[in-house]
């Protein structure tokens, strides 16, 4: 799962992206409304998560904007701000859900689980491709009978594999959605960790899923 988070103060920020990422999402993140709203223009986010107070366009006309440009991605405001008037207007303006600062982390990721099953209807919960089995509410992988453990970035990459089934999918693009917009593509990082995929998943299998295409990409197939 993939979520934009617009927010100017650093601070937060690392709090934020380091939690969700421990929790298997991948984190963008833009510190002003300009950015927010040029990088929301992308379908590709899961959610969107919006500060109120934000530089250059705040929180409720970004969120206006969106919407108007015809964004569908689910809006959970994220603000100190905690009059009816402002939660109503958040709300209004197209947010799906509006949470207090300062929040429980436990709290945030429930209202992100509850907004994604709102949101996000046609992805389900079990992805299925030969033998292998993703559950994406708990992150459970199995191949056949063996249950694979996988580290957050292996998972991020191998469910956006997995969601894109047969589909060759680029270095670059693998690289921004799991490692986010700032990521140095030159690194042959992408190519490390599908080593360590295929160790994890094909590994002592006949059939290999994890796909090379020379010269475009990666893709995972039946």
């Amino acid at each position: 799962m993939r979520i934009l988070l617009v927010e100017d103060e650093q601070k937060i920020i690392n709090f934020i992206k380091r939690g969700l990422e421990a929790e298997y999402y991948t984190v963008d993140f833009a510190t002003d409304g300009e950015d927010g709203f040029l990088k929301g223009l992308n379908e590709g986010y899961d959610l969107i998560l919006l500060d109120i107070m934000l530089p250059k366009i705040g929180g409720f006309e970004l969120t206006e904007k969106l919407r108007e440009r015809g964004i569908k991605t689910p809006i959970l405001m994220l603000t100190a701000r905690d009059t009816v008037e402002d939660k109503v207007k958040g709300l209004d303006v197209g947010a799906d859900d509006y949470l207090q600062k300062p929040f429980s982390f436990d709290e945030l990721l429930a209202r992100i689980r509850a907004i994604l099953r709102r949101g996000a209807p046609v992805k389900t919960n079990l992805i299925k491709i030969a033998d292998l089995q993703i559950e994406t509410a708990s992150h459970e992988v199995k191949r056949g009978a063996k249950k694979i453990v996988l580290t957050s970035r292996e998972y991020a990459l191998l469910e956006y594999l997995a969601r894109n089934k047969n589909r060759v999918l680029s270095r670059t693009q693998i690289a921004q959605h799991v490692w986010g917009y700032d990521f140095d593509t030159e690194t042959n990082v992408v190519d490390v960790y599908i080593r360590y995929l295929r160790k994890k998943i094909d590994e002592g299998f006949n059939k290999k899923i994890i796909q090379t295409v020379r010269g475009a990409g990666y893709k995972i197939g039946e």
